[in-house]
């Protein structure tokens, strides 16, 4: 039980990072063989300028799933700073709820595509046999990830304002340079 847990855990801390490891790795191997093919070979494969751009949608989504979990994503932060503790915890509740309404949407529309696309054999192009799927997969995967980072942040939230707590609200000072 405890290696279930130690496993779970280690699986909490790194999914985002070995996920984006692992695609961002596959592209520059597939880009850098591709420029080796061409320019020393003088040939080309034709997969090689679609993959890399589909390997894109596992880096992209995974990367944000990694930004909720960090909180560096996209907020207010500056106007937040200045409201009262009762009023950062409204907004941070609310930003959870509107995160995992939208991460719904996302996650019906987005597995309806991938359907679709599993349905009707789509291949990659220049493939014989690589499915799209696998590639638009990654968005409501990314998403589920995601709003279980945004679970774990309003949980935390929650339990900082029982505790009377500051919030994680980082205000990012912009140095200004004053030109004569």
């Amino acid at each position: 039980m405890t290696l279930l847990l130690n496993g779970l855990s280690w699986l909490d801390k790194n999914a985002e990072r070995v996920l984006i490891l692992i695609a961002y790795s596959l592209m520059t191997g597939i880009i850098v063989f591709a420029v080796i093919e061409r320019f020393v070979f003088k040939s080309q494969i034709p997969w090689s300028t679609s993959i890399p751009i589909y390997l894109f949608l596992w880096v992209t989504w995974i990367g944000c799933s990694y930004n909720v979990k960090q909180r560096t994503h996209l907020t207010f932060n500056e106007l937040r700073s200045r409201m009262s503790y009762g009023a950062q915890f409204a907004c941070l509740m609310l930003d959870g709820v509107l995160w995992l309404m939208f991460g719904l949407m996302v996650i019906f529309y987005t597995h309806e595509q991938t359907m679709l696309a599993y349905n009707n054999f789509a291949i990659v192009q220049g493939t014989d046999n690589m499915m799209q799927w696998w590639f638009y997969l990654a968005t409501p995967v990314a998403w589920v990830l995601l709003m279980i980072r945004v679970i774990q942040n309003m949980y935390q939230d929650y339990q900082r304002y029982l505790r009377h707590e500051p919030f994680l609200i980082a205000i990012q000072k912009v140095d200004t340079v004053n030109e004569a």
